[in-house]
């Protein structure tokens, strides 16, 4: 059974991932509209909901960045439908201005945000707590400790919103995002797709006048919203004792599991918070009531204990609260990391056992994470290294152009051989540090390499700060056709929305003249030695008329193409190495660092090439200096490659 006859099923236990569980407690709770933009952690969410967004009438889109999708979802609650829009952590600053004035207008059906932090940073550049933003912006946070309450919490946010017509931040984290479970479904609430917009300046139009009158309204809200907190179910006081433990979220999972081991489940008091921001005054109080001391254990920023201490100061409850001078603050929270802080607090005697992970062989051979064979990227930075490392031979290496990075997979180009990514701090950064960089360090290029799909999310802005204030750089723009790292997500220059309908291309190659840039060339980078010839020709006209310049670099995402080849039903194509030609130079496996290809042995410096992993495109073929790689067998290389077109 497909996920989309999964979530179509109107009862029964699944197993579903921890985002597809808060999709089905969406199309549960009625949601009519979703919205985002693809974010590890936080992708699934959407993906399933486009799954069976006809079937159950929800509208669902991929929006060009985190601030559209905010503003989309957000306005169709104000018009009375039910709404949700989903992001990773650091999506959320981007989507920071229209948060901040949510809060002022409220809405009148229920508005839920979800935000799936990721502590530890699997696969960001940051671990921030957006738990925080409810404290800022006076939004409520409603986080679940397990994917299997996800689902109901979600209920619960929507319910919640929609009576207090004010936003909910649902906060996920990827271990929540990221774990599969069994999951009850329970009934589909039929969406109100058709919105009512009541016309209503006074509460809409954020001049001053109104947005003062409306910051006394949102505080009466909050105060409100601090009051019916502690009347949402999830929330709860377990067991008895003279010494109780605070746990939101996932934390409280790990803390049972470290009572369990420590012996102590019948003789802590434990206080779980599904909201974490307002703590829920009344439960807290009840829940303090004849305590000695208490520990908050949570992930990341102490978010519920500074609040917990400014309310038992207000109350005048005079009792020890301990938290993260014991827990401490980086990193996810672990098992290991409770048992620690809990038998710390307590003045208990434990030996922690070695982490299994500690006893592996310190031998073992480190797999960093690498371009995939094929991908479009690998022969554009050997090119571009190449390129560089010419420029540098004549000019010195202190001239060597500055790479500035950017989110994508082509971030992945920080490694050897390539050393193409000197910054890499957010999306569109890469353009907006070389426009930077051009104003300061005078004798070197910089060089802004952005993928396709960021350059939609936020590569515009900073192209025509460039072109206005006519910044020397050269911006390499990856067009693999596809949102590749969070898994092949469609965006404006695709023509595909997320429910799978045709819709209008953005030439991108139109889009960026339109902008003003003068020199524009599209390459393939398949065909090195035109792409070389292209980059040399960019650099020597960035050094001689001081103005930016843009390279298309045009190649489909190899493992969509090889989808896509296998679905018309080629067989795949691989290439060979003729070991009576091949020199053992190494070009193959050392410069261009094909994953497919490697030394043949110790002994033996020859090239060899793995047919399971090699995907045909033949860029090695083309950059052998001994023409000894060549076709497993006889076709026509172009009829194959149009599948990477």
């Amino acid at each position: 059974m497909g996920l989309r006859d999964t979530l179509n099923m109107s009862s029964g236990k699944v197993v579903l991932l921890g985002n597809e569980a808060i999709a089905r407690g969406a199309i549960e709770a009625g949601v009519a509209l979703a919205t985002a933009y693809p974010g590890t952690p936080s992708t699934e969410i959407v993906e399933a909901l486009a799954e069976v967004a006809r079937d159950v009438g929800i509208y669902v889109e991929w929006s060009v960045n985190e601030k559209v999708a905010f503003e989309i979802a957000y306005s169709a609650a104000t018009a009375g439908t039910r709404s949700l829009v989903a992001m990773k952590h650091v999506g959320l600053n981007v989507a920071a201005d229209p948060l901040m004035s949510s809060a002022y207008t409220g809405v009148e059906e229920g508005f839920v945000i979800v935000s799936a932090d990721d502590p530890s940073m699997w696969s960001s550049q940051n671990e921030q707590d957006n738990r925080i933003y409810g404290l800022h912006a006076y939004i409520p946070v409603f986080e679940p400790n397990h994917p299997k309450e996800a689902k109901s919490l979600v209920k619960e946010a929507f319910e919640f919103s929609a009576r207090m017509k004010h936003p909910v931040i649902f906060r996920s984290t990827t271990r929540i995002s990221h774990t599969r479970v069994v999951v009850e479904l329970e009934s589909i609430r039929s969406p109100i797709r058709r919105g009512t917009y009541v016309k209503n300046p006074k509460r809409y139009v954020l001049v001053p006048a109104h947005a003062r009158e409306l910051r006394v309204e949102m505080l009466k809200r909050w105060e409100m919203i601090s009051r019916e907190i502690s009347k949402v179910p999830l929330n709860r006081i377990e067991g008895e004792g003279r010494v109780l433990i605070v746990a939101p979220g996932i934390s409280y999972a790990y803390v049972k599991e470290a009572l369990r081991i420590l012996r102590l489940e019948d003789k802590i008091k434990l206080l779980k918070l599904a909201t974490p921001v307002p703590i829920p005054r009344d439960m807290v109080l009840k829940a303090v009531e004849d305590v000695e001391k208490i520990l908050v254990v949570e992930e990341l920023e102490p978010v519920v204990e500074q609040q917990l201490k400014n309310l038992l100061f207000d109350e005048g409850i005079r009792v020890v609260v301990r938290g993260k001078d014991l827990v401490g603050y980086p990193y996810e929270m672990t098992v290991d990391r409770a048992l620690k802080a809990i038998a710390k607090f307590l003045n208990m005697s434990f030996s922690m056992p070695e982490p299994a992970a500690t006893q592996l062989p310190k031998y073992v051979f480190p797999r960093p994470p690498q371009l995939c064979p094929g991908c479009p990227y690998r022969p554009l930075f050997y090119v571009l290294r190449k390129q560089v490392d010419i420029l540098t031979s004549k000019k010195g290496r202190e001239r060597e152009p500055i790479f500035c990075g950017d989110i994508g997979c082509y971030t992945l180009g920080i490694n050897p051989p390539f050393r193409v990514q000197d910054t890499c701090i957010c999306m569109g950064a890469s353009i907006g540090f070389a426009n930077g960089f051009a104003r300061v360090v005078h004798d070197r290029i910089p060089i802004a390499i952005i993928g396709d799909s960021t350059f939609y999310h936020a590569g515009i802005p900073p192209l025509i700060n460039a072109v206005y204030n006519n910044n020397p750089l050269l911006v390499i723009i990856l067009d693999n056709k596809t949102t590749a790292m969070t898994g092949h997500q469609p965006h404006p220059g695709v023509g595909i929305t997320a429910m799978g309908e045709q819709t209008k291309a953005i030439d991108l190659e139109a889009l960026v003249k339109a902008l003003g840039i003068e020199w524009v060339k599209v390459i393939d980078p398949f065909r090195v030695k035109e792409a070389e010839k292209t980059i040399a020709e960019a650099l020597e006209y960035v050094e001689r008329e001081r103005k930016p310049a843009v390279i298309i670099s045009r190649r489909l995402c190899a493992l969509v193409a090889l989808r896509r080849a296998l679905k018309a039903g080629y067989e795949r194509v691989t290439y060979r190495v003729s070991e009576d030609k091949c020199r053992g130079c190494s070009v193959c496996y050392s410069l261009f660092a094909c994953p497919a290809i490697r030394q043949k042995s110790l002994e033996d410096r020859r090239a060899y090439i793995d047919p399971e992993l090699c995907t045909g495109c033949g860029v090695c073929a083309d950059i052998c200096p001994f023409n000894a790689i060549v076709l497993s067998k006889q076709i026509d290389r172009d009829e194959w490659l149009k599948f990477w077109s």
